[in-house]
């Protein structure tokens, strides 16, 4: 069982993590030598992303060297047995940065058991961290936050994103988007996934739906949100399965009319015939 205590410095270290991490991406933003595709069409790397892992690999791995860790560039390492995995995206909104769009973060988040409970979430550029653990208050910049109190779709602001396989699957989220769209005040796409539940943990948005999401997008921001009051699990309402890479995630008073409507919401296939 962990306490308090230990969750109050397993959040301390990642918070150290995120902030070294983030300083290195601003000093390569605007910098960028070379942007490489890691195999799937759209799905970039930059010598960013590497530099930014390296810190904070170090920096966990210095204090927690018999943990498990899941990171994006370097994949598993350490303990494959530990009860303790840290889920690492140390560039999230890749494509935002080699654009210089700003709107990227690190991204540290710790799985106990398989269960995202203590998370850090980083943005350099607007110099704000998200912290968030099980028990404990979630921040922002050390402030408390919480979660939106909208309770009618119709009055909400929602935010989502797109897989990288968009392209070849019709599972791609666009239908849902549209439908979405006319349901509510509107439908953002920041491609950050950390960002978007931080934000919606902190209230400026009151629900995120994503599918073809990694581990190390999410566990951090769940964490927060969490902390924050929200409410995460499958599109059905049914516990999240964090390797179907599917999330529903709000502010709790709407989580069951957004559930609803994206299990209703028509094929793309079928939108020549579908009027909202």
């Amino acid at each position: 069982m962990t306490n308090d205590r230990q969750l109050q410095t397993f959040l301390d270290v990642a918070t150290e993590a995120a902030l070294a991490a983030g300083a290195v991406l601003l000093s390569y933003l605007g910098k960028l030598e070379e942007v490489r595709e890691k195999g799937r069409g759209g799905d970039l790397v930059t010598a960013a992303d590497r530099a930014s892992e390296v810190v904070v690999l170090e920096v966990l791995q210095r204090h927690f060297p018999d943990h498990a860790i899941l990171a994006e560039e370097s994949g598993k390492l350490g303990n494959a047995d530990s009860e303790f995995c840290w889920a690492i995206d140390p560039l999230d909104g890749t494509t935002n940065f080699a654009h210089q769009y700003p709107c990227f973060a690190v991204s540290i988040g710790l799985l106990i058991a398989g269960v995202p409970q203590v998370g850090v979430i980083f943005d350099p550029y607007r110099d704000e961290l998200f912290r968030g653990a099980k028990g404990a208050i979630a921040t922002c910049n050390r402030k408390p936050i919480s979660v939106s109190t909208t309770a009618e779709l119709s009055k909400c602001l929602l935010v989502t994103g797109f897989a990288y396989d968009r392209r070849e699957t019709a599972d791609n989220n666009y239908a849902e988007f549209c439908h979405l769209t006319h349901l509510t005040q509107g439908v953002r796409r920041s491609g950050a996934a950390a960002l978007d539940l931080a934000y919606v943990a902190s209230g400026r948005i009151d629900g995120y739906w994503e599918r073809g999401i990694s581990l190390w997008d999410i566990a951090a921001g769940i964490a927060i949100l969490k902390a924050a009051g929200g409410q995460v699990s499958a599109y059905d309402g049914s516990p999240i399965d964090l390797a179907t890479g599917r999330i529903l995630a709000t502010n709790g008073l709407i989580h069951s009319s957004l559930s609803q409507e994206l299990l209703q919401v028509p094929p793309l296939s079928t939108w020549s015939h579908y009027n909202p």
